[in-house]
Parts: C-alpha cells; sequence; structure tokens
C-alpha cells in the first residue's frame, strides 16, 4: 500500500530506547548515528547490540553536537537522522479501513502537547491499533520529542493525517465504524459500551474535550468512571484505559 509522508526532510529521534526500538525494528531508515564520544560502555552497548542491523555507523561526537542536533529534547548521549516516518493520507487511509475486518482506530481532535501525542502512539502500538486519526491543522507533528517519548512507536504506527476530521469521520461512519466518544458528562461509561464491533475510539485535546463537530458524529459519548479528586484525566492516559479495554473485550477476557 502506498504511504504518503508528514514530512519530506528527515527526521531526528533522540534517545536510547527511541532510537534502539528504531534500530530494532526499521533499520533501514537509519540515515546517520551520533553519539556523545564519551558515552559509558554500558549506554553505547545497547545500541551497539543493534547497528549489526543497520547500514551505518555510529560516529562519535561532542555532547555540543548532540545539544544541536536535538534542540530542546533530552538525548541521552543518542541521537539518529532517520528518513521521515511513513503516514497515509485521506485516500491510502480510505483504503486501509476497507480492507480491515474489525478495525480498531484512535481518532485523535486536536492534541498539541508532543509528549502527549507521542504517548497516544506509544499505546495505540502496544494495543494493537489499526490506525490513528489526526487533523492535518490541529495536532502536533512528529517532533523529536513525540518520537523520544513514542519510544520507536511513532516510526512504526500506522497514522493518518486527515484535512478534515469531521468529514473523515462521516467517511470512517459510513464504512461500518462505531464511533465511541470520551465525554466526562456522558451517562455511559466505558466499560458498559461494547468495544467488540469495528470501533474508533474518539479523544479530545488536553483541557478542551471533544470539538462540537467531532462530538456530533461519534455514534455514542462515553465516560470513565472518576472515583477520587480529580476531574479527568491526562487524554494519553485515557487513550491507553480505552484501548486496553477495548483488547480486553476482543480477547474474551472478564
Amino acid at each position: 500500500m502506498k504511504r504518503g509522508h508528514w514530512r519530506a526532510e528527515p527526521q531526528i529521534v533522540c534517545g536510547i530506547n527511541a532510537v534502539g526500538a528504531l534500530l530494532n525494528r526499521s533499520p533501514e531508515r537509519v540515515l546517520k548515528l551520533f553519539v556523545l564520544e564519551n558515552l559509558g560502555p554500558k549506554r553505547f552497548r545497547r545500541i551497539g547490540e543493534c547497528l549489526d542491523r543497520a547500514d551505518v555507523a555510529a560516529q562519535r561526537v561532542t555532547a555540543a553536537r548532540l545539544d544541536e542536533l536535538a534542540g530542546t529534547t533530552k538525548h541521552q548521549g543518542v541521537v539518529a537522522l532517520v528518513s521521515p516516518s511513513a503516514t497515509l493520507g485521506e485516500a491510502e487511509a480510505h483504503d486501509r479501513i476497507g480492507q480491515l475486518d474489525c478495525p480498531l482506530i484512535l481518532v485523535l481532535d486536536g492534541i498539541e502537547d508532543p509528549r502527549n501525542f507521542g504517548a497516544c502512539l506509544r499505546s495505540a502500538d502496544a494495543a494493537g491499533a489499526d490506525l490513528v486519526v489526526v487533523a492535518r491543522n490541529r495536532n502536533v507533528g512528529m517532533t523529536a520529542v513525540v518520537s523520544k517519548v513514542a519510544a520507536g512507536a511513532a516510526e512504526m504506527q500506522p497514522v493518518a493525517r486527515v484535512g478534515n476530521l469531521a468529514r473523515f469521520m462521516d467517511f470512517m461512519r459510513d464504512a461500518g465504524v462505531w464511533l465511541v466518544g470520551t465525554d466526562g458528562a456522558a451517562e455511559a461509561t466505558l466499560f458498559g459500551t461494547d468495544l467488540r464491533l469495528p470501533v474508533g475510539l474518539v479523544l479530545g485535546a488536553e483541557g478542551r474535550g471533544l470539538r462540537r463537530l467531532t462530538r456530533e458524529r461519534c455514534d455514542t459519548l462515553v465516560s470513565l468512571p472518576m472515583l477520587g479528586a480529580v476531574e479527568s484525566l491526562n487524554v494519553s492516559v485515557a487513550a491507553g484505559i480505552c484501548l486496553y479495554e477495548a483488547v480486553r473485550q476482543r480477547s474474551g477476557s472478564g
């Protein structure tokens, strides 16, 4: 299946876990690897064990050079220059959804915090989500912070970046995907909702929640029981709970 790209230029991936995951899972995407010149042998061994899979040599550089490459992202002495992460355009996303028997899709409405977006991608990858859908102009891009937090998932998890999220949700509904939005005021709860159907879990931005047009296109709204003093959960935490509840139901557990 042909895929589009979020960005044409190479991306920066920082941190031992994120770079190590990339070397293990998609070594062909690593263009250059920069390692702190005095990186300790234990840390270097964690990266060195993966280097044989990639046709690239580690370049020893100064801390100042790594800081320049990583910007404000903590690099842990390791920075990789990688080819752009493959993502789907709308036409490709349509095709992918049409090929799935019982899709599990995560729809994110305007996530602006790169750490939250990276954590959502990590949870989606871990839960085996078939696709993550975001709006082109209302979601943080695939930054170095996103890649580091996602720990390799940003480079592997299928993501569709669409021009109009509400219109794409209309397509999903027409394709037989049941759209389940999260809303703290909803009477129905996540745990009382059947997620064994083809489902799209729709979560809103930090603080604002779902936008009106996004909420209106959901087939149902659900809440997560809040038993303590706090009134809401971080969006990446909520995404993980929703995804794994779907996994639990589909596995027949509980």
